[in-house]
């Protein structure tokens, strides 16, 4: 059996990977909780190119009144765009790593680039420490604000704080879950590949409230994202009986629900797990930071309060670490069983 379970372990992933992506897993969360967001926004540094290159262009692309097979038509040429960009910047930093391999430095510090974790964290302690001198100022939620796309000046506490949660259990899916495992099956080259096309989602996908442009980038994001947003759900879920009050057996149970779901758009599994799992209530209706109305569903039990604060918002920070601890376990038992 064991030899059985080697063996299909060793034909998906290289196991000669998995202490790369435990080091950088490290690394990302203790430098961003030292460091914090770089210029205000706590998602992956990688994001950040795809965004200078790619966004103004998309920006002007994606033009209101064009007819929406148009709209779909362009934004998926500019996501095939940044693919090919992505898998170039991948491919270009594997051989840099295979030229230079000492100590796997530059193939540890290029898989970083695609994650985030520790910045997320740095961020929502910020927001927690307002919410709890009664303090949130715009510069409070600055990074919220700006790593999620959302307009929060004109949002109440209670939308900041469910924003603010929200934030750290998408990145735990899109910033550390899912460029692991596809480094882990494909190398940097799958990394860069999946980030880029996180970033176009980020971008342009507006948690699935697209008016087109960002349709076929959604699709496209979907189908490497699911099996990641599905292991990112069940680290949630597990993590919640390492949470005081939560409960695990409560966010198995949401998780097989068919109503106070979240859409994958708009956090899929963690989302829903996290909402069931801490009893409250999660998403709703929002602003994008380009005016866009994004109607969020309302995720979690049935009669669970919206009404979030502080205490809500740590108890989302220690799940969502707790999460990552599950995370780190799981791959240094993968080491173990490793062939």
């Amino acid at each position: 059996m064991i030899e059985w379970f080697q063996d299909i372990h060793a034909q998906i992933i290289d196991p000669a990977r998995l202490p790369l992506a435990m080091t950088a897993l490290l690394v990302v969360t203790l430098v961003g909780m030292i460091r914090g967001p770089l210029g205000g926004n706590a998602q992956p540094f990688f994001w950040h190119i795809i965004e200078i290159i790619f966004g103004k262009f998309g920006s002007r692309m994606d033009k209101a009144g064009r007819p929406e097979g148009d709209l779909i038509f362009r934004g998926f040429i500019l996501c095939i765009l940044a693919l090919i960009f992505s898998i170039l910047i991948g491919k270009g930093l594997e051989v840099l790593s295979f030229q230079y391999p000492k100590w796997s430095i530059i193939e540890i510090l290029a898989l970083c680039l695609t994650m985030t974790s520790g910045a997320m964290f740095a961020a929502q302690g910020r927001l927690y420490r307002a919410i709890n001198e009664k303090n949130i100022t715009p510069g409070a939620y600055f990074t919220i604000a700006r790593s999620t796309r959302t307009d929060l000046s004109r949002n109440d506490d209670y939308t900041i704080t469910r924003v603010g949660m929200g934030m750290g259990l998408k990145a735990f899916d899109k910033g550390m879950v899912a460029p692991i495992l596809w480094y882990l099956i494909l190398g940097i080259t799958g990394a860069y590949l999946y980030a880029g096309l996180a970033a176009m989602q980020w971008i342009f996908g507006r948690e699935g409230h697209s008016s087109g442009f960002g349709k076929s980038i959604n699709a496209l994001e979907e189908l490497l994202g699911f099996v990641p947003n599905m292991l990112s759900g069940l680290f949630i879920a597990l993590a919640g009986i390492l949470t005081p009050t939560a409960g695990m057996t409560r966010a198995f149970l949401g998780l097989m629900k068919p109503k106070g779901k979240a859409s994958y758009a708009e956090g899929g599994l963690p989302m829903t797990a996290a909402a069931y799992a801490l009893n409250v209530s999660l998403g709703g209706p929002t602003q994008s930071l380009d005016g866009y109305a994004i109607k969020r569903s309302w995720v979690g039990p049935k009669g669970a309060t919206a009404q979030l604060n502080a205490k809500h918002l740590h108890r989302a920070v220690y799940i969502s670490f707790m999460a990552h601890i599950l995370l780190l376990a799981t791959l240094s038992g993968a080491m173990i069983v490793a062939p």
